[in-house]
């Protein structure tokens, strides 16, 4: 509910700061003291247009600020979440209106746009008057406040997720058949495509391997004619080693007659024998590490070429081939099995279709019988508000072709307000007067349920007094036990119903230089002086205070 409501430079209003609680709280004041001024920054701090002209003469800027108490899982608290704002259970918007026609809006001091400002502002308050139709111009409205009305919200959420399920299984089906439809067309082509590279099998990686062993072998082929020379050389009939070996055992047998001459030159061609021997050994190993088979070169040829022609032909590389193969593999494979699939999905389809349907159909039947009662509820409240030749009804257009996440109903309050004329949307016939009316039966009727928590009602007692002012006093006070409500009026006898009786009045200021409206919580004395000058006008008798007096006791006996 609203708690408080400050506002600073508005219009006439410089400073104003006025305490709300539950129950009935009535405005009133004479015309054009600022009643219209106070409902219009209310506004703004809901979210409303803004406009440079609400702020004061003078003032670079004004602001509103109002603060409610929030119940726990209220619709405000998602929007907050949606939003990632913080959620302490009390909001404080507040709205700044500048001199040059831009606003700022904040919740809980938290900078918020204005479509989020309005969009919880929304779930907060309702205000509703003769000439505005916000509450009641959406036929999405109607619908909500008649489910609202018989309780099914639970039954509407299950329908939303019957709808969510078969939106899903009536994607999944046009997808595959969209694959189908696509693979369908490149039959011929995937089937060769496929055949092909599964003769290839190429694997990731092996481009790579291969040319490295390439790289090897022919690196190979160069270097082993040169291993040959000189493993001649060193091993070969043209090698020193037979002419070394036989030089060594001839200085051999003549050591022993001078061996300090020879032992010292056989030693050193001992070792360039072992050495030529070591050498023959490296040389060996070499040959046979270089040593290749041609036809293993070739073959890595013809399979290096058939894997880059591939690449070329596919327009992927090398080393994508083998995912592509089963890409192209699982295509065929969709063609082949996908028949099969796709009856699957329309089975699933199909279920889902008569899930959503039977769920549907039974919310309609609820509804039907739900706008029964509402009608006849409604109704009831119409004669004491002076419109007992009128008709309320409850016009439900169910077309099973059409549905929708909340089912196939089309829900729409039409009335008829004289008999023999014909009946129609409740927007489009009913008069400024009569709409308020009607409003206010269908929301004593509705009590808490599908109700914003603060209801305002501007002035729906205009052009109307007596009796049926006294009904619309007693019924605001009946839905002020539900929620909180709020009403601008001229009528003394719904001022008397008031939980709490607010004077809205415009001060001289400056010796008359200027106004400034001003707002005071009225108590038992002054509150029956001025429904007294409700009664009697500017001349305020005896008779008057006395019949204000009969009021204020009527109105809490």
């Amino acid at each position: 509910m609203l708690a408080r409501l400050s506002i600073r430079d508005i219009v006439l209003i410089e400073r104003l700061d006025i305490d709300f609680a539950k129950g009935l709280a009535v405005l009133t004041g004479e015309t054009g003291a600022g009643k219209s001024i106070l409902l219009d920054a209310f506004a703004l701090a809901l979210g409303g247009r803004g406009d440079a002209g609400l702020v004061r003469h003078g003032a670079e800027q004004g602001q509103v600020t109002a603060v409610f108490d929030v119940p726990k899982k209220h619709p405000a608290a998602a929007i907050l979440r949606e939003n990632g704002l913080d959620d302490d259970g009390e909001m404080i918007l507040r709205r700044v209106q500048l001199a040059d026609g831009r606003t700022r809006a904040f919740l809980n001091d938290q900078a918020i746009s204005v479509q989020t400002l309005k969009a919880i502002g929304a779930t907060l308050v309702e205000i509703h008057g003769q000439h505005d139709e916000r509450a009641l111009v959406d036929t999405a409205t109607h619908r909500r406040l008649l489910d609202a009305f018989a309780g099914l919200e639970k039954n509407v959420d299950a329908v939303e997720a019957l709808w969510d399920a078969r939106r899903t299984a009536r994607t999944a089906r046009d997808e595959h058949r969209e694959a189908m439809e696509r693979a369908a067309r490149d039959a011929d082509y995937l089937r060769h495509a496929s055949e092909e590279l599964i003769t290839l099998a190429p694997q990731e990686g092996e481009e790579t391997q291969l040319a490295a062993r390439r790289t090897a072998m022919m690196q190979g082929e160069k270097i082993s004619e040169d291993l040959r020379e000189a493993l001649a050389a060193v091993g070969g009939p043209s090698s020193p080693v037979t002419s070394l070996a036989a030089a060594v055992r001839r200085l051999e047998r003549r050591a022993s007659g001078s061996p300090k001459l020879v032992e010292d030159a056989v030693k050193a061609m001992d070792a360039a024998l072992n050495s030529i021997a070591e050498a023959e050994q490296h040389l060996n190993a070499a040959i046979l590490s270089a040593d290749f088979d041609p036809d293993e070169l070739e073959r890595i040829e013809e399979r290096l070429f058939a894997l880059r022609a591939a690449s070329r032909k596919y327009s992927t590389p090398v080393d994508a081939l083998a995912a592509l193969a089963q890409k192209f593999k699982g295509d065929v494979a969709l063609i082949d099995a996908g028949a099969d699939k796709m009856k699957l999905l329309e089975q699933a389809v199909a279920a889902a279709d008569k899930a959503y349907a039977e769920a549907a159909q039974k919310l309609s039947a609820a509804r039907a019988k739900a706008a029964d009662k509402l009608n006849k509820a409604v109704n009831a409240e119409l004669a004491p508000l002076k419109l007992e030749r009128a008709k309320f009804t409850t016009e439900i257009e169910s077309d099973a072709a059409a549905p929708g996440p909340q089912g196939f109903d089309r829900v729409e309050f039409w009335v008829q307000t004289n008999p023999g004329t014909k009946p129609g949307p409740l927007m489009k016939v009913a008069s400024g007067g009569e709409l308020s009316r009607f409003l206010l039966a269908l929301k004593v009727v509705l009590s808490d349920r599908g109700s914003a928590p603060t209801l305002v009602f501007d002035e729906i007692d205009t052009g109307v007094g007596g009796a049926v002012a006294d009904a619309i006093g007693a019924r605001l006070a009946r839905l002020a036990e539900k929620v909180q409500v709020m009403a601008v009026t001229h009528a003394p006898q719904v001022a008397a119903r008031a939980d709490q009786h607010l004077l809205i009045s415009k001060d001289a200021l400056d010796k008359g230089k200027r106004v400034a409206t001003r707002v005071n919580a009225l108590a038992a004395d002054h509150r029956r002086e001025e429904i007294a000058r409700m009664l009697a006008g500017a001349e305020i008798t005896a008779e008057a205070r006395a019949a204000a007096e009969r009021l204020l006791k009527a109105a809490t006996a």
